[in-house]
């Protein structure tokens, strides 16, 4: 056996070897990191139906610096997506998490706004199906644009023959994965009330993102929908000390920590924040961190967040 100093040869080459596959694993993980897409979610709107100061609820999926996904359209929003610089002819889907006002208000004016662009691909518009209290994403579509919709001058929109794009709606009942050009999209019904309403899982790359929207969670839907997500976007619009006609339709602070620990999610963002939460903001920091161990953020508009 030849040695070198006091180390057998054969030791020596095992040892070159491990450094070289060191040196290439850490090239690799460098390629792959450099390759990944850059995933973001800003927040439009982080109010509510209120005159707050605040845009209505309103999320934007950016996927390598374009906008790709367009969750809830609250009032105000549709500046604020001006002002964050995003484009609509990069928009591949509307998601509607319900179709109360202070979450959908401002669709016509995107619809618009976009048919005044160079925008030539179908926008697909998806949200819950109807009950006897709301239409369906579908029917509100056609309440807005059919042929004798509110701005039924812009009806074209709703049919191949648009010269300058199509609306695609599709209505959801309960579960649902459509799978788009930068990201996929899994669905799950919560209860909020009366309204049908869905949450949004947001798969871009290794990043997931789950939207709530409004809900009481009642059914617990979402402990297990939101399993190990990188960040859950809920909706704080009531203080823990909220009665039960409020808690009927959305969930308290500690109720917001319980889903988020049993799921496991990393972040929590707190947004469709109201005036009956805004002097109850310590209380519901001190109550969900005695719950859930992740970090907890409070929206606000224009805000961007890596997930």
């Amino acid at each position: 056996m030849i040695f070198i100093g006091f180390f057998p040869l054969k030791n020596i080459l095992f040892m070159v070897i491990i450094e070289t596959m060191k040196a290439f694993l850490i090239l690799l993980f460098l390629i792959i990191g450099a390759n990944a897409a850059k995933v973001e979610i800003m927040v439009l709107g982080s109010g509510g139906p209120e005159i707050d100061e605040r845009a209505g609820s309103s999320y934007v999926l950016w996927i390598d610096s374009e906008a790709k996904l367009l969750i809830d359209t609250g009032s105000g929003s549709m500046l604020q997506f001006e002002k964050s610089g995003a484009k609509l002819e990069t928009l591949e889907v509307i998601a509607l998490t319900h179709l109360h006002i202070d979450h959908v208000v401002d669709l016509p004016s995107y619809i618009n706004a976009a048919y005044f662009t160079d925008r030539k691909e179908p926008l697909h518009i998806i949200g819950p199906a109807g009950n006897e209290h709301f239409p369906s994403t579908t029917g509100y579509c056609s309440i807005m644009f059919g042929e004798n919709g509110a701005y039924r001058y812009m009806q074209s929109v709703l049919t191949r023959k648009s010269d300058g794009f199509e609306i695609l709606s599709k209505d959801i009942n309960t579960t649902a994965h459509m799978t788009f050009k930068a990201f996929s999209i899994d669905t799950a019904s919560i209860s909020h009330g009366t309204s049908p309403a869905l949450a949004f899982r947001i798969t871009a790359g290794d990043k997931s993102i789950v939207i709530s929207g409004s809900t009481n969670n009642k059914d617990h839907t979402l402990e297990k929908f939101a399993k190990d997500a990188d960040l859950l976007i809920v909706d704080h619009s009531i203080p823990e000390s909220a009665d039960e006609v409020a808690r009927s339709m959305h969930m308290t602070p500690s109720a917001i920590a319980q889903t988020a620990q049993k799921a496991g999610v990393k972040k929590v963002l707190l947004s469709h924040r109201m005036k009956q939460t805004f002097e109850h903001e310590n209380e519901t920091l001190v109550v969900m961190k005695k719950i859930y161990k992740g970090q907890i953020i409070f929206a606000e508009d224009l805000m961007q967040i890596r997930p």
